[in-house]
């Protein structure tokens, strides 16, 4: 991501992968819930009640149902988010924004890859008998289809989240440990010191003066008289 209060630019924010793959699982997630709710009840001709087209097991179309109106749901949240990411000034919370994103798309493509072996078997399991006018079998398979679909696409948003934080985890910037050198009081300065009072401080040697070789007193030197 950009600097901290970089100004929102909607074409580098659309041409993003991650973007572009949130769209994609916003689209799968509507046509998913979309044919179940539309085409994924029937019912035969001796009967008033509709029942789920897969196997008439309602918790099928209920699943479906579910996971594709959350699914669409997330998909707008992490595409505001990723709008909102470069005006977020702490490093905390992109990291936190970033694990979320790791953890939410990663959820997500294993819901949907239940949700596809879910609707695969209960619709493999289906009975000719109880729709003998093979309604709705287009919005079922779609589902199915996009149902597998969806997989991938969430698995490659989590991908590229671990390549952002991968990103960021290298940088000294996304660290809990970075500290501005400008804001770190644990070291003080050394105090300014002149030339003349480093002099005292350290000490000058001073060379005795000499001793008069000629100096009675000092050599001990005493003269006779004659």
């Amino acid at each position: 991501a950009g600097k901290a209060g970089g100004a929102f630019d909607l074409n580098a924010f659309i041409r993003q992968p991650q973007t572009l793959l949130r769209l994609v699982s916003w689209v799968f997630s509507i046509v998913v819930f979309g044919s179940i709710v539309n085409e994924g009840y029937v019912n035969r001709a001796d009967e008033t009640q509709e029942h789920c087209i897969f196997n008439r097991n309602r918790n099928a179309c209920n699943y479906g149902i579910t996971v594709g109106v959350l699914a669409f749901l997330s998909c707008l949240l992490y595409l505001a988010l990723d709008a909102y990411f470069p005006q977020i000034s702490s490093v905390k919370d992109r990291k936190k924004a970033v694990l979320s994103d790791i953890g939410v798309s990663a959820f997500w493509a294993f819901l949907w890859f239940v949700g596809f072996c879910f609707l695969t078997n209960q619709w493999q399991a289906s009975k000719e008998e109880d729709n003998p006018m093979n309604e709705g079998g287009d919005a079922a398979r779609a589902a199915i289809t996009f149902s597998f679909f969806s997989i991938f696409t969430w698995v490659g948003q989590a991908f590229l989240a671990y390549q952002r934080f991968r990103l960021g985890a290298d940088s000294a910037l996304f660290s809990q440990d970075y500290m501005d050198p400008s804001q770190d009081s644990g070291m003080p300065y050394a105090p300014y010191t002149n030339e003349e009072d480093a002099s005292d401080a350290v000490g000058t040697y001073q060379q005795p003066p000499p001793a008069d070789a000629f100096d009675t007193e000092t050599q001990g030197y005493q003269t006779q008289n004659y």
